[in-house]
């Protein structure tokens, strides 16, 4: 009974942002509405719903809430990583969807702090542009944009949890861009990918087994297609030093590019999960990757 009248203290405690308030009043609106066409429907399912929303929104914009729901046998694993705020545009022709993430219960305060502000100025920046960008639209008389930012836990181990933040932008056609961030949840560090590996032979190896494999995927089915010179000389060359990768579950590391970076965008985004065998004498240790 503590742990419910905590969690209610801390709900109470919620300061709902003017987003979500008016989430809730378009909501009521609507609910009552449509009690005018069913006189059936009852008062207490528009307060419920008001408060379902409310209960959902304090869920996934409060750090404290996220803690509170911590304590509920079964829910920790929800509130590890959640969405602290949602905006949205929905015009005629211009749409757009952001999901910002945030971390909640590293030991590391400082790294938590920068990884949320990261991601909190990543959104912001997003949305500015697409506010410059609509505003240049509407001067000459419209056009089309949309935007959709979000994120996707990729792994979620004892020890590791490897973060996926998407950005696809639509303007004719769409573009998609990835960010990742692989945190040691034990050791409370972000890893890199050149600290993975004692030096940067990394690249070479990795780059040789990835053209080797675009190879060997185009020989195999005609729909795989990586950009090359005449279509006989691969155009990729070798990775970036900081490329962006994710590790798995199963200590695996995932190389990741972005659409049209190294292939039609059909493709979409192409990933490289790279044998764990051609890495062994290159990694400072086997504790990530083996």
């Amino acid at each position: 009974m503590k742990k419910i009248e905590k969690l209610k203290k801390d709900y109470h405690a919620v300061e709902i942002p003017s987003e979500l308030q008016a989430i809730v009043k378009d909501s009521i609106r609507q609910a009552k509405a449509e009690q005018k066409k069913r006189p059936i429907l009852k008062k207490w399912l528009i307060i419920a719903a008001a408060a379902t929303i409310l209960f959902i929104g304090s869920i996934n914009l409060s750090p404290t809430m996220a803690r509170a729901m911590a304590n509920i046998p079964g829910l920790a694993e929800v509130v590890e990583i959640f969405t602290v705020q949602t905006l949205t545009v929905d015009e005629a022709t211009y749409q757009a969807n952001f999901s910002i993430p945030a971390i909640d219960g590293l030991e590391n305060k400082e790294l938590q702090a920068s990884l949320n502000d990261k991601y909190i100025e990543e959104n912001k920046a997003l949305y500015e542009r697409f506010e410059e960008e609509v505003a240049e639209m509407k001067e000459v008389e419209g056009g089309h944009l949309g935007v959709d930012s979000g994120y996707e836990v990729l792994a979620d181990s004892e020890q590791l949890l490897s973060i996926a933040r998407y950005e696809v932008n639509t303007v004719g056609s769409s573009s998609t861009t990835m960010k990742y961030d692989t945190i040691d949840k034990q050791q409370n560090i972000l890893i890199t990918l050149p600290s993975l590996f004692e030096n940067d032979k990394y690249i070479e190896v990795i780059s040789s087994y990835i053209a080797r494999e675009m190879n060997r995927q185009m020989s195999m089915d005609d729909e795989i297609y990586y950009f090359s010179f005449d279509g006989l000389e691969l155009d990729f060359e070798e990775i970036n030093p900081e490329q962006g990768f994710y590790i798995t579950t199963t200590n695996k590391l995932v190389i990741s590019f972005d659409k049209y970076e190294v292939a039609p965008g059909y493709m979409g985004i192409v990933t490289f999960e790279i044998p764990s065998d051609i890495l062994r004498n290159l990694l400072v240790s086997d504790v990530y990757i083996n």
